[in-house]
């Protein structure tokens, strides 16, 4: 298993993928699109059911910029403890807040996406609500992988999907950075494109250490540039006392 690498938001899954035979021929091996989203799935399961064994501290920062990218003095922090419980479900657990926004009014469903965004939805369970389509082969980082593109069968119902691109690793054939935006967008919430990023954790699972969006978002009376950040840090398993901080030191020993 390689050292560290990428991955991004999502609330993606999949049902039919749609490739043509020149994209199949892209791919390297003995490996078809189909086999590599049946084997990415299996492990995108895997890394789901372990993440919900672990807690972690998420730091969301929202900043307001000008057009030209310059800082407008406006940001917000929001600092959570996440914890799975026994029956599964995640509890956002919020241990500070501060700053304040006034160009732009964090809705409760702007903070919900922004809080809840799920990096492993494209789980072999959730398939059948995408199509996937094999777009061909991209570096990331040191790593080659392969891209395919995504979109949501529908988008019926009261939840998000997701829209954009995935990067799977060539070797691990695991998801290690996607690129996309929530949908639908709805009266009043226009949400940008996020980028996650994941790392290796335990040696083993490639959890999202880093997501980000940079966009100008056009509103009826103006356009704002929004920058948002989360980092995903302080991974701890439940009954285990080793932390992982996301680009710190590692703790010494018997701390």
């Amino acid at each position: 298993m390689r050292s560290a690498v990428m991955a991004m938001f999502a609330v993606l899954t999949f049902s039919g993928w749609a490739y043509s035979p020149e994209a199949a021929a892209q791919t390297s091996g003995s490996l078809s699109p189909e086999e590599i989203i049946e084997r990415f799935a299996a492990k995108e399961t895997e890394s789901y059911e372990a993440w919900m064994q672990y807690t972690y501290t998420q730091v969301a920062v929202i900043r307001v910029v000008s057009l030209n990218g310059a800082p407008r003095n406006e940001s917000m922090t929001i600092e959570s403890e996440i914890v799975f419980n026994d029956d599964g479900t995640r509890e956002v657990r919020p241990l500070r807040r501060s700053g304040r926004l006034r160009s732009v009014r964090l809705t409760p469903e702007d903070e919900d996406v922004m809080l809840n965004i799920n990096p492993f939805a494209l789980t072999e369970k959730e398939l059948p609500l995408y199509n996937l389509k094999y777009e061909g082969k991209e570096k990331v980082d040191e790593l080659v992988c392969y891209v395919f593109s995504v979109r949501p069968r529908n988008t019926r119902g009261d939840r998000f999907y997701f829209e954009g691109k995935i990067y799977v690793d060539d070797q691990d054939l695991q998801i290690v950075r996607t690129v996309g935006r929530p949908v639908p967008e709805r009266r009043g919430n226009l949400f940008p494109e996020f980028e996650t990023l994941r790392q290796v954790i335990d040696g083993r699972y490639w959890f999202p250490v880093w997501t980000h969006a940079d966009e100008k978002l056009r509103f009826t009376e103006d356009t704002v540039g929004i920058e948002q950040t989360l980092t995903y840090e302080n991974y701890k398993k439940f009954g285990s006392k080793a932390t992982i901080r996301f680009g710190g030191p590692e703790p010494e020993a018997g701390e």
